[in-house]
C-alpha cells in the first residue's frame, strides 16, 4: 500500500521508462501494403489515402528497393487488372498483373519477402470474391465453386515467386482447397496467412478507391464477419488452424483490439493484424489539419497493437514508421 508502493518510482527517468517498457514497436514487425496496374512509370495517388498510390510494375520495384533499405522485411502485393470478367482471370493468369509484379521485385530484391494478396474482388466485374449465382443481386457468392479459383490463383502466384499466400475471401474451406492445392503444384514448403478474422466493415472504404474493387451491388456480408460478434471469430480461426494456415489475421485493427487479444490468447501460431485504409486516412486527414501530432498518434497505434497481442502490423504507415524507428 502507498506510500510504500509509488509505481511512479519507475516512471521518473526515461531510461529506466524505456528499460521497462513492455511492448515495443520494431521494424521487424511491419509489411508494406502496395497496389500494382499496368502501364509504365504510372503513380496514381489514391486521393482518400494521402501518400498511397497505385503503382505500375517498374514503380512497384522502386518501392520495394525503399521498403528492403528502410529494414521493413515485407510487402503485400494487390492487383488492380486492365480486364474484368466473371472468371476473375487476371487473378490466376500468368502474366496477371500481381504475378508480373511478383517476378519482379523478386528480380530486383530477392530477400524482400512477398505476400500476396489471393482474392478475387478485384478481378470480378461485379467487385464480389467469387461466383455468383446467376441473376443474384444480394452478393451471395457461390463457395465451393469458388474454392477451384482460389487454388489456381495460389499457385499461379506461387510460381511468380510468392514467398506467402495471404487469402481474404472469407470462404468457407478456403484454407484448405489453398493448401491442398500448393501441395499437389509441388509448393508444400509456402506459408499460408490466412485472412481468418475479417470483418464486413465501414473502415475498408478508401482500400476500394485504391484496389477498384467496391461491390458493383449488394455487399460483402455474406461471407465478411458481422462486426458485433467475437466468438465467431474464434471458430474461424480454429478452422483455419485445422486446414493448415500457418498465420492468422484480425481485419480491421483499431476497433477490433478485443478480437486480437482473444486470437492471441486462442492460438500459438503468429497473430497479424491489418491496420486498415479507414484508420489510417482518418490518422492522416487530422495531420493534415493540424488536429494531432501524426507521429506520436502513430506510434501510439503500432504500440497499442503490440499491447493487444499482435506480431505483424500490415499498415500504410510502414515506411514512415520505420523512419521514426531509425
Amino acid at each position: 500500500m502507498f506510500p510504500v508502493h509509488r509505481p511512479r518510482r519507475l516512471r521518473n527517468h526515461p531510461q529506466l521508462r524505456r528499460m521497462v517498457r513492455e511492448n515495443i514497436v520494431s521494424v521487424n514487425d511491419l509489411i508494406y501494403p502496395l497496389f500494382a496496374v499496368p502501364g509504365e512509370s504510372v503513380a496514381n495517388e489514391v486521393k482518400s489515402m494521402p501518400g498511397v498510390y497505385q503503382l505500375s510494375v517498374d514503380k512497384i520495384v522502386a518501392e520495394a528497393k525503399e521498403v528492403y533499405d528502410l529494414g521493413i522485411p515485407a510487402i503485400i502485393l494487390f492487383g488492380i487488372p486492365d480486364n474484368k470478367d466473371t472468371e476473375a482471370t487476371g487473378a490466376w493468369h500468368d502474366c496477371g498483373i500481381v504475378q508480373k509484379a511478383t517476378t519482379a521485385v523478386k528480380e530486383a530484391v530477392p530477400d524482400l519477402l512477398v505476400i500476396v494478396d489471393t482474392c478475387l474482388c478485384e478481378y470480378t466485374a461485379h467487385g464480389h470474391c467469387g461466383y455468383l449465382q446467376v441473376g443474384d443481386l444480394t452478393g451471395r457468392v457461390l463457395n465451393d465453386p469458388t474454392l477451384e479459383l482460389l487454388k489456381k490463383t495460389a499457385v499461379s502466384q506461387v510460381k511468380a515467386g510468392a514467398d506467402v499466400i495471404a487469402p481474404s475471401g472469407m470462404m468457407d474451406g478456403f484454407v484448405r482447397a489453398i493448401r491442398l492445392g500448393l501441395d499437389q503444384a509441388g509448393f508444400e514448403s509456402i506459408p499460408i496467412l490466412s485472412y481468418a478474422a475479417k470483418y464486413a466493415s465501414s473502415y475498408y472504404g478508401p482500400f476500394r478507391d485504391a484496389a477498384d474493387s467496391a461491390p458493383q451491388f449488394g455487399d460483402r456480408r455474406t461471407y465478411q464477419m458481422d462486426s458485433a460478434n467475437s466468438r465467431e471469430a474464434l471458430k474461424e480461426i480454429q478452422l483455419d488452424i485445422r486446414e493448415g494456415a500457418d498465420m492468422l489475421m484480425v481485419k480491421p485493427a483499431l476497433a477490433y483490439m478485443d478480437i486480437i487479444w482473444q486470437v492471441k490468447e486462442a492460438t500459438n501460431l503468429p497473430v497479424a493484424a491489418y491496420n486498415v485504409s479507414g484508420e489510417y486516412s482518418m490518422i492522416k486527414a487530422a495531420a493534415l489539419n493540424g488536429w494531432i501530432d501524426e507521429q506520436k498518434v502513430v506510434m501510439e497505434t503500432m504500440t497499442s497493437f503490440k499491447r493487444a497481442g499482435t506480431d505483424l502490423i500490415l499498415t500504410y504507415h510502414a515506411k514512415d514508421v520505420a523512419r521514426w524507428l531509425q
